[in-house]
């Protein structure tokens, strides 16, 4: 199952429509008794983790897998790839790129709205 979808995020301090990759879902091999959504790091995607994930000894879980919007990094002199939110440097005074991390935030509250709420 693959979920995608446009959100709203900021990129050198202007507003635009940010399109996240595809979602991949690793469903429970025994009972859903939990869900657990994985972000990847700064250049990869869902699909490499949706991989390793299926391999865990851990059959009563589901994993949620997205993939980040591909969009310029500060960091990287522009560079476009995955990435959750635009990073200027690498330290922990630098700003925080607070809309990109909003979209972030916001598709993966969309991702779990439908999830069931009680897994008793």
């Amino acid at each position: 199952m693959s979920f995608t979808g446009p959100s709203i995020g900021s990129a050198g301090g202007r507003r635009e429509a940010l399109e996240f990759g595809r979602t991949h879902v690793v469903r429970p091999k025994g009972r859903h008794q939990a869900t657990v959504v994985w972000l990847h790091g700064l250049g990869d995607n869902g699909s490499s983790w949706s991989q390793l994930l299926e391999t865990l000894p851990l059959p009563n879980i589901k994993w949620i897998c997205p993939t980040a919007p591909t969009r310029p990094i500060t960091l990287f002199g522009g560079f476009p790839t995955t990435t959750w939110f635009d990073m200027g440097e690498l330290s922990e005074d630098a700003p925080d790129d607070v809309e990109g991390l909003e979209a972030a935030a916001g598709h993966v509250a969309n991702l779990l709205s439908i999830e069931p709420a009680d897994r008793r």
